[in-house]
């Protein structure tokens, strides 16, 4: 039987929620990202792009690049909110689905097409989606996920392609071979140094040539180019660990100031581990120096979601690590070896200490993650770089600036 698979993408998903939030920003120029100099942009609108802006460019080339962006530091809590809208439809809609990101699917619909039509189903999720969160969403289907996933490229912005089988050579040929997944920058230097900047030439090469230039990716390469990938669409499944970083504009020395936000993003991340009923058996502490060279240091626990258990040691770990006393550029935690479930008290805990920390999460439920923090992390005026276990996008302060 031949297998159907959809790959979705939620057409700049951080811009497109930031304008359901203010429509005022249809239509220009947005830079969502890292205000400062040092800071990069994490994502860019298609007025932008015209530019030459592109994530991961450092915000200060960007600005230079288009004067009049609007610069948007970006809000965790609505990218969450329409990224969990969004996998609620699609779970609703098929049987088995991959969320490879905060804003990307792939969706297996083989044998449905006796039912409803692939096409038509696709289409309808999408109608939906678009109908239920107001974001654009384009999707492309084909025999696999390469091919859907280059075809839903081609297809953006806010647009659907449907590759049919057989046509997949054909389709690819023309394109570029920076459309092939798992071809970086460095790759598609190596493949136009041979002269091959089309798919097409990729197609007429003996596999046997790729391999003996690139090794076992070459091969890969080959059969991504032909339109062959048997990888299947993985079930989606929470991932096992939270953690947030924060690089400074100006390295740092001051051991009160880590310390604080040590602390700072420690009390956050155990929030985020009550609010989504999870704990922990794993803590990292991670340190990089103004000369790159970084270190980790991590230990096992009981499980927890207690911050009288786990800021301590964060603060152990971090006062350990920090033997070198020269300039920090970057501070991280982690946790890891995550299951579900809640915190459990035992005869030698204040009980009066966990009703302390349900009043706590009840504001910031209601408020936002810092509207009740210890004195201690107060002078933490932002947090950092998040990557939590549920797919969620970086919690970045939601301030705007012309």
């Amino acid at each position: 039987m031949s297998r159907s698979i959809v790959h979705m993408d939620l057409d700049t998903f951080f811009v497109s929620c930031e304008r359901l939030m203010d429509s005022s920003l249809n239509g220009r120029p947005v830079l969502i990202g890292g205000s400062s100099d040092r800071g990069v942009v994490a994502a860019c609108s298609y007025e932008a792009r015209k530019f030459g802006i592109h994530s991961a460019m450092p915000m200060r080339m960007a600005r230079q690049l288009c004067p009049e962006a609007v610069v948007i530091r970006g809000n965790s809590g609505i990218y969450s909110k329409y990224s969990k809208m969004v996998t609620e439809i699609i779970k609703e809609e098929v049987p088995v689905y991959e969320k490879t990101s905060v804003d990307e699917f792939y969706m297996d619909l083989t044998g449905m097409d006796r039912f409803f039509g692939c096409y038509k189903l696709a289409s309808e999720i999408r109608d939906k989606v678009i109908r239920e969160s107001g974001l654009p969403i384009s999707f492309g289907l084909s025999l696999n996920k390469t091919v859907s996933k280059i075809a839903t490229g081609e297809a953006k912005p806010n647009n659907k392609l449907n590759i049919i089988e057989g046509t997949e050579k054909p389709f690819l040929a023309p394109l570029s071979v920076k459309k092939i997944p798992m071809i970086g920058a460095k790759t598609y230097r190596a493949l136009c140094d041979l002269g091959v900047k089309k798919i097409q030439s990729i197609q007429d090469m003996p596999i046997e040539l790729m391999e003996s230039v690139f090794g076992k990716n070459g091969i890969i390469i080959w059969k991504k180019a032909n339109g062959i990938d048997n990888t299947p669409v993985v079930p989606y499944r929470e991932r096992k660990s939270i953690s947030t970083e924060r690089t400074f504009n100006k390295d740092t020395i001051d051991v009160q100031k880590l310390e604080s936000i040590m602390v700072a993003m420690a009390e956050n991340l155990v929030f985020q581990l009550r609010r989504g009923n999870k704990l922990t058996a794993c803590i990292t502490v991670k340190i990089r120096y103004s000369d790159f060279q970084t270190y980790t240091l991590q230990k096992h626990i009981p499980y927890s979601a207690a911050d009288h258990t786990i800021i301590p040691i964060v603060l152990e770990l971090f006062r350990k690590l920090y033997k070198r006393r020269v300039l920090v550029r970057l501070i991280g935690v982690r946790f890891s070896h995550l299951v579900q479930g809640a915190h459990q008290i035992n005869l030698f805990e204040d009980v009066n200490m966990l009703k302390l920390y349900q009043a706590m999460d009840h504001i910031r439920k209601r408020y936002g993650d810092r509207a009740v923090v210890r004195a201690s992390g107060m002078t933490a005026k932002s947090i950092g770089r998040w990557n939590p276990f549920n797919g969620e996008p970086p919690p970045l302060l939601a301030n705007r600036k012309q």
